[in-house]
């Protein structure tokens, strides 16, 4: 019985989706702490000249002997922000466009029923939702569009 977990685990540690995942991982991690050194060695005190401190990350405020580092957590803000930029310039507006040039050529394979507006096969002659007869896509296609 222990045999089979066993089997089951290395088959699952084995599976591509999980080494992919680890890869990930372990790439992300390290972009994280290359960004962090960045916003902390090169942005901040860049920000911290021009507002006239010497050490932007060492600013801090004290309550009743309590130390509260501000200026660590506007460098973890700043660097949350610089991340999510590059993600989004670098993985997610270039996907987009890639998706939407690939999918520009496709021909559309359904089309909404005109009584209840439910997504149906183009080339149905009848709604498989509400039983209505539809007419051809392209005589629809003109009615939906006047």
């Amino acid at each position: 019985m222990g045999v089979e977990y066993m089997k089951g685990f290395r088959d699952f540690l084995a599976q591509g989706n999980i080494v992919g995942l680890a890869i990930a991982v372990v790439i992300g991690t390290a972009f994280s702490a290359l960004v962090t050194a960045l916003v902390a060695d090169f942005i901040t005190p860049l920000i911290a000249a021009i507002g006239g401190k010497p050490d932007f990350g060492s600013l801090y405020f004290t309550v009743n002997h309590s130390k509260f580092s501000y200026g660590l957590f506007i460098n973890a803000v700043l660097a949350f922000l610089i991340m999510a930029a590059v993600i989004y310039f670098l993985v997610v507006a270039p996907m987009t466009k890639v998706t939407a040039r690939m999918n520009r050529n496709q021909a559309a394979t359904e089309r909404n029923c005109p009584e209840c507006l439910s997504t149906i096969p183009i080339a149905a002659s009848r709604c498989m939702y509400c039983t209505a007869e539809v007419g051809p896509a392209s005589v629809v296609a003109d009615k939906q569009s006047s």
